[in-house]
């Protein structure tokens, strides 16, 4: 299907820039390889304009009405649900999403978003009653930071707008959002859907560019927050640039996350939920997915006969076509690097290909494409079992009692999510308290709401997003004490 991509421009100051100081780049379509669109880049003089821009406007957002701002983001919502067939074309566009995942991603972030509006009249302070003999009397306000740098990553770009700078807006803050070059249509649509909300002049500015306007937005210091979604790699190197300047940062770095999967649980939803989460929905490229599972000795043999079955029907395609299933990776270097994976696999003998292991051939040959593939009997310190594939695979691994399940889940770096297979609650409570990560999700599928916190330990990251704890990353609290 031919969609024509959006033009993307520039956004800073209510205005929409065709060029920028940071060249352009050829956007390759992930589909057939071929180049779809030019974007422009910023540079360090538009971040360092956008800046400025938004220290003029900081005042003014600040000191808005709650129900003023709480109006715009919920007029955001909804032209974004007016606009949910372009988002997920958009998200196709961008990294080959295919659609049903694409349209559940726009109603991710309209939940979002209004879920933030909701806040804004709801912000407050606490009174402490000291009780002290001298009578002083104390209370907290809640007040915005103030410019808010946002770096976000390539997969799910609309969705990490939603998460971060809804809050930001939410409390008060200015933002200046530097997406990935690769993904450049979601945030193209929802920069132009700002300025229909009524967001004012200043407060938002969308900056398509390379690490160069990265850096630049990171080192300059008048802004006061960097709230970043990428990998540790990255992540280092703008935490050493915050360290100089004692700025505050949250860091959402990806994960490894493990699912224990138990013979008491629904074998059969389980199994439909491992492969659709690990190589459907965004073809293994997301963060938080249960990309490794357990499973116990006792259904092994059943279980992997299982995912073999479902993991066999998925259909691999351009996401624009009906059924598809698994769309390509973002691009070839994606592929070359979860191939290069694959044949370690072999090679080392870590782990036994049930199915998959390759790249698709025929009509898809020239995109970005690899089969769904499950890594059977994996060796839990591999190279496969302890590093993000990002690509459509499963590793599967068995335990024989739940110490060895903790033992296997909790042997990697990262610690973003982890996933309970059971049954039985008093198990699931046990599990959840043992498992190092940030969030635990039992019989079910990633669960990232607006209204439950979300975040890593670990090289997983720091900080939250969502709930209250997520607006708060946004805000300062200031103590004011009356003698």
């Amino acid at each position: 299907m031919a969609i024509t991509p959006p033009q993307v421009s520039l956004h800073l100051g209510g205005e929409a820039r065709a060029h920028g100081s940071g060249g352009s780049h050829e956007h390759l379509s992930p589909v057939t390889g071929k180049v779809q669109a030019t974007i422009p880049l910023a540079g360090p003089d538009e971040i360092a304009e956008a800046v400025t821009l938004a220290h003029a406007a900081r005042e003014d957002w600040r000191k808005s009405r709650p129900e003023d701002r709480r109006d715009i983001l919920n007029r955001l919502a909804d032209l974004m649900e007016a606009n949910r067939a372009a988002f997920a074309e958009a998200a196709a566009l961008d990294g080959g999403t295919p659609l049903f995942a694409g349209e559940r991603g726009v109603d991710t972030a309209i939940a979002w978003t209004r879920y933030y509006a909701g806040w804004c009249d709801k912000l407050s302070g606490e009174l402490i009653s000291t009780f002290d003999t001298r009578g002083e009397f104390a209370y907290t306000v809640p007040e915005p930071i103030g410019i808010v740098g946002i770096i976000i990553t390539w997969n799910g770009p609309l969705i990490s707008l939603a998460m971060k700078v809804a809050p930001a807006l939410a409390a008060g803050n200015c933002v200046i959002v530097k997406p990935a070059e690769i993904t450049p249509f979601a945030p193209e649509l929802f920069a132009r859907l700002c300025k229909q909300a009524g967001v004012p002049d200043g407060v938002v500015a969308i900056l398509p560019g390379t690490a160069e306007a990265g850096e630049a937005l990171v080192r300059n210091s008048k802004v006061e927050l960097i709230s970043f979604t990428g990998g540790p790699i990255t992540a280092r190197r703008i935490m050493t640039a915050c360290a100089e300047q004692i700025k505050p940062c949250v860091m959402e770095l990806g994960g490894k996350s493990a699912s224990l999967m138990f013979p008491d649980c629904d074998i059969d939803a389980a199994c439909q939920r491992a492969v659709f989460w690990s190589i459907g929905i965004l073809s293994g490229q997301g963060c938080a997915l249960p990309t490794r599972l357990l499973v116990h000795a006792d259904i092994y043999d059943e279980v992997l006969g299982k995912l073999h079955a479902i993991a066999s029907q998925y259909k691999v395609g351009d996401p624009f076509e009906s059924g598809v299933q698994v769309g390509p990776l973002i691009n070839a270097a994606a592929c070359e690097r979860v191939s290069g994976m694959f044949d370690r696999v072999r090679s080392e003998g870590s782990g036994r290909f049930l199915l998959g292991g390759t790249r698709s051939g025929g009509a898809l040959a020239s995109g970005n494409f690899i089969e769904p593939t499950i890594i059977a009997d994996a060796d839990p310190d591999s190279e496969i079992a302890q590093v993000e594939i990002f690509g459509p695979a499963l590793v599967v691994m068995k335990f024989e009692d739940e110490d060895e399940a903790v033992a296997i889940a909790n042997n990697s770096q990262y610690g973003l999510a982890a996933y309970i297979q059971s049954n039985d609650l008093k198990r699931v409570h046990r599990l959840a308290e043992r498992l190092y990560a940030g969030g635990v999700y039992v019989n079910g599928a990633t669960q990232i709401n607006p209204h439950t916190p979300f975040g890593g330990v670990g090289i997983s990251g720091f900080g939250k997003e969502g709930g209250k704890a997520g607006i708060d990353e946004f805000l300062r609290y200031k103590t004011v004490t009356i003698a």
